[in-house]
C-alpha cells in the first residue's frame, strides 16, 4: 500500500505540476483580459439572471436555466468546500487559500466560456435528451474528435474515481461516523440505495433534488460559517494577514518548516480549488448545455456565478474558520475532524460538529448525484445510449465500495485524474477563445440596443 501510495503521489506531482497550474490559471487570465473582466463587470447581470424567473416555454433544453445551474452546483458544492479546504490548508498552510480564490476569480472567466460553448454546440441523442460539453464543442468547434474522446474518457474516470464517487462517499462515511456514530455498512448501504433511486430517473429527476437541496444547504452552511466568524471578529485582521502572508512566504504559518515551499502551497490551493469549483475541468457545461435557453451567453453568466457561490463565498468561509479558530495548526487534525473541531471551537459548542456534518452529507450527496450526469453523458458521446445502463450500474457499484477506501489514495487519485480531465478541455477553450469573444460582443450589443429602445429592459 505504501509502494501505490509512493507511486500515485509522484504521479500526482508530476500531473500538477508548472505546466499544469500555467495552463489553468494562465487560460483564466486569458480569457479575462479577452472578455473585459466579464467576471466583475457583468457579475451583477448575471446574478441578476439567476434569481429572476426566465419564460423557458417553448426553448430547447430539458431543464429551466436555474434547475441547471443547480445540477452544476450540485456537483461543485460538496467535499471539497468542507474537507478539501481542510486538506489544502492543511498541506498548504493558511496561504492555500489565497491560491484559491485566485483560481477561484480567473476561474469565472473560465467557467463563463465553457459553459457559452456548450449551449452554443449541443445536440440531441436518440432518447431525446440535450448533449453538449467540451466533448462536443472540441469535435465540432475545433474539429478535433481524439481531443475530444480523450476528454470523455477522462471524464468518466473523474466520475468513477475522482470526485463522483470515493471522495465524496469517504467523507460522508466519516462524518457519519465521527458525529452520529453509525456504523460503516449501514452508511454506505443507504447512499447506495439513495443514489440509486434518483439517478436511474435521469436528469430531471436529479436536477429536481439538486434544486431542492443545494439552496437550502448553501445557505444553511453560509449562516453556521458567519456565526463562528461574527463572534470571532477580532481576529479577522490577523487570519487575513496569515492567509497573504503565508501565500507568497510559507515559512510565515509554519516557522520556517523546511519543505515547505510556495509551488506546494500554489499546488494545493489551486488543486483544491479546482476539486471544489471544477473552473477548466470541463464539468458544469454537461449541465448547463442541458438548460432551457435561447441564448449561449445568458447561460454561460449564470454558469459563471457558480464557481462564485462555491469558492468566492462557501470555501472562504470554511477557510475562514479553520484558520481563526486555529485547528489548521493540530498536527492530529485531518480533513472532516479538522472541520468538525474549527466549528466546535468557533462555537464554543459541540453543535459545530452536527452542523458540519449535516452540511457535509447533503453537499457530498447532491455531487455523487451531478457526477452520475456528467459521467453519463460521457459515455453516451463515446458509445452511445446503449453505454448508459451498464454505466449507472458500475456507478453504483463504485459508490458502495468507496466508504471502505483510504482517504489520502482516494484525494490523491482524485487530483490525478482531475489534472488529466482538464487539459483537453483548456486546449479546445483556448482554440475557441475567438467564438467566446465573438458571442459575447454580439449579445451585449444587442442588449444594448434592447435597451435604448426599452430603458426598462
Amino acid at each position: 500500500m505504501e509502494t501505490l501510495a509512493s507511486i500515485l503521489a509522484q504521479v500526482n506531482s508530476f500531473v500538477w505540476g508548472p505546466p499544469l497550474l500555467i495552463l489553468l490559471v494562465g487560460t483564466g487570465v486569458y480569457l479575462t483580459l479577452s472578455l473585459g473582466l466579464i467576471q466583475v463587470v457583468r457579475l451583477p447581470l448575471a446574478l441578476k439572471y439567476v434569481f429572476s424567473k426566465q419564460d423557458d416555454n417553448g426553448l430547447k433544453g430539458d431543464v429551466s436555466s436555474f434547475a441547471a445551474l443547480c445540477t452544476a452546483l450540485s456537483a461543485t458544492i460538496g467535499t471539497g468546500n468542507i474537507v478539501g479546504v481542510a486538506t489544502a490548508v492543511k498541506a498548504g498552510g493558511p496561504g492555500a487559500i489565497f491560491w484559491m480564490w485566485v483560481a477561484a476569480f480567473f476561474g469565472m472567466a473560465t467557467k463563463y466560456a465553457e459553459a457559452l460553448l456548450a449551449v452554443k454546440y449541443r445536440t440531441v441523442d436518440d432518447n431525446g435528451q440535450m448533449s453538449g460539453g467540451p466533448m462536443y464543442y472540441i469535435e465540432k468547434g475545433l474539429k478535433n474528435k481524439w481531443l475530444a474522446k480523450m476528454f470523455a474518457f477522462f471524464g468518466v474516470g473523474v466520475a468513477f474515481f475522482g470526485i463522483g464517487t470515493f471522495a465524496q462517499v469517504n467523507a460522508i462515511k466519516d462524518a457519519a461516523l465521527l458525529t452520529f456514530h453509525i456504523p460503516v455498512p449501514v452508511t454506505a448501504a443507504v447512499i447506495t440505495i439513495l443514489v440509486a433511486m434518483v439517478t436511474l430517473g435521469g436528469i430531471k429527476s436529479i436536477a429536481r433534488v439538486a434544486s431542492r437541496i443545494v439552496p437550502f444547504m448553501a445557505v444553511f452552511f453560509i449562516l453556521a460559517s458567519a456565526a463562528v466568524v461574527l463572534l470571532n471578529l477580532e481576529k479577522i485582521p490577523g487570519a487575513a494577514a496569515l492567509i497573504i502572508e503565508s501565500a507568497f512566504n510559507p515559512g510565515a504559518a509554519f516557522g520556517g518548516a523546511a519543505g515547505i515551499s510556495i509551488i506546494m502551497v500554489m499546488r494545493s490551493g489551486i488543486a483544491r480549488g479546482v476539486f471544489s469549483n471544477e473552473s477548466g475541468l470541463g464539468s458544469a457545461p454537461i449541465a448547463a448545455a442541458a438548460a432551457k435557453t435561447d441564448s449561449c451567453v445568458r447561460q454561460g453568466l449564470i454558469a459563471m456565478t457558480g464557481t462564485f457561490f462555491d469558492s468566492i463565498i462557501i470555501c472562504t468561509m470554511t477557510g475562514l474558520v479553520i484558520v481563526l479558530t486555529g485547528t489548521w495548526n493540530d498536527p492530529v487534525l485531518a480533513g472532516a475532524a479538522m472541520t468538525n473541531a474549527a466549528f466546535n471551537s468557533g462555537l464554543g459548542s459541540a453543535i459545530g460538529q452536527y452542523l458540519v456534518t449535516t452540511g457535509l452529507i447533503f453537499f457530498a450527496f447532491t455531487t455523487i448525484l451531478g457526477w452520475n450526469y456528467y459521467g453519463e453523458r460521457c459515455i453516451e458521446y463515446l458509445f452511445g445510449i446503449k453505454g448508459i445502463k451498464p454505466y449507472k450500474i458500475i456507478y453504483i457499484c463504485l459508490v458502495a465500495s468507496g466508504a471502505f477506501l483510504h482517504l489520502d489514495l482516494i484525494w490523491t487519485l482524485a487530483d490525478i485524474v482531475n489534472g488529466l480531465m482538464a487539459v483537453p478541455n483548456l486546449i479546445g477553450l483556448l482554440g475557441l477563445s475567438r467564438v467566446v469573444s465573438c458571442e459575447t460582443r454580439e449579445y451585449f450589443a444587442g442588449l444594448g440596443g434592447k435597451k435604448a429602445l426599452n430603458p426598462a429592459a
